[in-house]
């Protein structure tokens, strides 16, 4: 299957050829004929035939990729050469309008002989003229062309303005002496209101000019996108068959950058549907919600300074919301560097809630480096099993105690175990048997470092 850049290059290419053949009929009637507005039309056809080639060069150059020097691609030459054509199509109206007019005002007006061989030419010339203007715009409306579109409203033109020299000459043949003349001032006002539409539609494109309707259509889009919470900016711009443009989205602060992501391709989805030929660059914006939470805040906070905060409490009292916290600094890291940043880290959170707020941090050691360990003597790993499963009986809270990992490391003994507890207790509950467990094992064994307890239902 043929590219589009194909198919607009051959499209082009015929064009070509089709308008000098039909530039040289109409030249050769005009001068057997001695029509004003068969001649006229030989020079527009002519005119075409250069508009084409040129038309045929622009979609070449325009299908070149993006580069240091043109980052949004070349698409606009095809543009820049419609609006030449337009200045061409002015001009050769402006021609043709003022020789008529010199000829109603009583200048000589020409013998007209409109003979078959004339009529055979325009009847040609209307057939091939319908031809290349469905082709032309089905191919300009499938690409987004805007020189095969420019092309197509050229060869409209001209298939109405045939018709036209062909009423003036049989006006002419039956006695009515300025037929042909009113004809050619009917091929002049076709021809001037062909650049003038071309002309507009151009000159919006290189002005970049928004699709008309397209903006408020994507943007309905892309607030149906579930996580997108607003829709800033967007900027919409033709460049040869595409639509370009930058979109700002705004997603909850709060969610991961794997969920923000995500947002982003459903949102590329939806543009896609709405548009296909649209390459809009999203930039998603993280935004405070109304309804977000102070834990959500400090925890949010926290992360983006990297300082690991847990048991966070949060009171409301006397309308003063009195937030604590635990950071997790590195255990070797001196006291003053440590409280810098535990300090930064509250006046970053006062100046994000506002208002009466009381905060305080409690700063413990956090293990930075990694450990390098060795399983533990397997009697002493068999004293910890037993110690663990007596533990757990005795709070009736946890049970099946599996998949114990005892290791030996320079810190010290670490213990790892899973367990089962009733999927209906709460977190607190399950912490607090965890917790006793802990203890009771680093009462029993005073070469533990760490104990490591995970609770989950049955079946997991």
């Amino acid at each position: 299957m043929l590219s589009d850049n194909e198919r607009k290059s051959r499209a082009a290419l015929a064009s070509v050829f089709a308008s000098a053949l039909l530039t040289l009929g109409k030249l050769a009637a005009g001068l057997l004929s001695g029509s004003l507005a068969l001649l006229s039309e030989a020079a527009h056809s002519l005119i075409d035939t250069g508009a084409t080639l040129m038309t045929y060069f622009a979609i070449r150059a325009s299908s070149e990729p993006a580069d240091e020097e043109h980052q949004y691609g070349h698409g606009k030459i095809e543009a820049v050469a419609a609006l030449a054509e337009t200045g061409l199509l002015i001009v050769l109206a402006a021609g043709v309008l003022i020789e008529a007019l010199r000829r109603l005002m009583g200048h000589e007006s020409g013998n007209i002989d409109a003979s078959w061989p004339v009529f055979i030419v325009l009847a040609i010339a209307i057939v091939v003229d319908f031809i290349r203007y469905r082709s032309l715009r089905k191919i300009a409306r499938e690409t987004g062309s805007d020189a095969l579109a420019a092309d197509a409203l050229h060869f409209a033109s001209d298939l109405i303005a045939s018709t036209c020299v062909m009423l003036g000459l049989i006006a002419s043949a039956y006695g009515f002496s300025q037929g042909d003349t009113v004809a050619a001032i009917a091929v002049a006002v076709f021809i001037a209101i062909a650049g003038w539409r071309l002309g507009g539609s151009t000159i919006d494109t290189l002005l970049d000019r928004a699709p008309e309707g397209l903006t408020d259509r994507l943007r309905s889009r892309v607030e149906a996108v579930g996580g997108v919470v607003g829709v800033g900016s967007l900027r919409l711009r033709p460049a040869g068959g595409r639509i370009i443009g930058e979109l700002g989205i705004d997603v909850p602060r709060t969610i991961p950058l794997e969920r923000v992501t995500a947002i982003r391709q459903d949102v590329t989805l939806a543009i896609q549907r709405e548009a296909p030929e649209a390459d809009i660059v999203i930039t998603a914006n993280p935004v405070a919600l109304d309804d977000e939470s102070a834990l959500e805040q400090v925890l949010l906070i926290a992360a983006r300074r990297r300082v690991p905060v847990h048991h966070v409490t949060i009171q409301e009292i006397d309308g003063v919301k009195c937030i604590s916290f635990d950071v997790e600094l590195d255990g070797q890291m001196p006291l003053g560097r440590a409280h810098d940043i535990a300090s930064a880290l509250e006046d970053t959170l006062r100046a994000e809630l506002g208002g009466a707020v009381e905060i305080d941090s409690h700063i413990e050691p956090l293990e930075v480096q990694e450990l390098t360990g060795q399983d533990a003597d397997p009697a002493l790993a068999c004293a910890i099993a037993l110690e663990l499963s007596a533990l757990a009986a005795k709070g009736a809270v946890l049970r099946d105690v599996h998949e114990i990992r005892s290791r030996v490391t320079s810190q010290g003994l670490v213990v790892n175990y899973h367990c089962h507890a009733d999927p209906t207790l709460t977190v607190n509950e399950v912490h607090e048997a965890v917790d006793s467990v802990d203890h009771g094992m680093r009462r029993r064994f005073a070469e533990i470092a760490r104990v490591v307890g995970h609770a989950e239902p049955p079946g997991h």
